[in-house]
């Protein structure tokens, strides 16, 4: 059984100018044990549907099945089915509280016992740091503490939204790795949402690709990278750092991105799509494949992708 499992999930959102779709017919699982990353340009819809197996965000139509049960809404015992650590650690910890207390936070308020000495050993921190207040802290030292707080109550499931983005390059490894390593002790499935794909090539076993609230592209992680079968997928992946592209920008995306507030007929991508023909305009591409799935009608085949 699927710790997560996504079904046609849909988020909408009143504008001033009509209907914003953030999520459109979502669809993904997580199994145990492994870590799958959602990946996309800045409102693609990625922190919208961690909201919503949160229980944070209300769905318009579709089901997140959580460990077994329906989400409805929160909670008070959720932080035993997952927890949750956010972009910045100083903004998700309460400034008033010692460390001792924001860490078995979750855990206290699902009614489950845990020991603020024994996470912080699991997460790396030293137990002097115990009765200090966040801010006495430095960004990576905060981040283990809000990582300790999500395991606390022990959850089958964590999802991460750009943990390591507020943090120092150096510092983004050792979280990196601390990630890696409690997925490799514990067995912790992971839902780990980034823009940034070098971390993304590390640390996770399977990768979904997000454009304007869809699932283009989804298979395991380095097929994805080196196999790109989207077109979108392709410009994500020559848009990222590397030794062989420093102090160059990369090209960017032909065209502009479409307003979100419409009712789109055919390929969202297309409009922007330097492959698309007559059909990508009239209809839209579903998800196709077993193991490495894709939403084109003309995907780039293999020859075409540059290792």
């Amino acid at each position: 059984m699927s710790v997560l499992s996504v079904r046609d999930v849909r988020v909408e959102f009143m504008s001033p100018g009509g209907v914003v779709r953030a999520l459109d017919g979502v669809s993904l699982d997580v199994e145990t044990g492994e870590i799958l990353a959602v990946v996309g340009e800045s409102g693609c819809g990625k922190t919208t549907l961690a909201r919503a197996v949160l229980g944070l965000q209300p769905m318009s139509a579709g089901q997140i099945t959580l460990n077994g049960r329906l989400v409805e809404g929160t909670t008070r015992t959720m932080a035993r089915d997952v927890g949750m650590v956010w972009q910045d650690p100083y903004a998700s910890l309460d400034p008033r509280w010692r460390v001792k207390d924001a860490i078995t936070e979750a855990a206290d308020l699902a009614g489950v016992p845990a020991d603020a000495v024994e996470l912080f050993d699991r997460v790396g921190l030293d137990q002097r740091w115990l009765d200090r207040f966040p801010h006495q802290l430095s960004g990576g030292q905060r981040q283990r503490v809000a990582i300790g707080r999500a395991l606390a109550a022990e959850p089958p499931l964590v999802i991460c939204d750009e943990p390591t983005a507020a943090l120092d390059l150096s510092i983004r490894a050792q979280i990196l790795n601390l990630l890696k390593t409690i997925q490799r002790d514990r067995g912790c499935s992971f839902l780990y949402i980034s823009h940034d794909l070098t971390t993304v090539r590390f640390l996770a076993d399977r990768v979904a690709v997000m454009y304007l609230g869809r699932i283009v592209e989804m298979g395991e992680t380095e097929e994805v990278f080196e196999n790109p079968r989207h077109p979108y997928t392709r410009a994500l992946m020559d848009s990222a750092l590397t030794l062989d592209n420093l102090m160059t920008l990369p090209e960017p995306v032909p065209g502009e991105l479409p307003d979100p507030r419409e009712r789109f007929v055919g390929c969202r991508f297309a409009s922007r799509c330097a492959f698309a023909q007559e059909k990508c305009r009239r209809e839209d591409p579903v998800l196709t494949g077993d193991i490495h799935q894709y939403a084109c009608h003309f995907p780039l085949e293999p020859a075409t992708v540059s290792a």
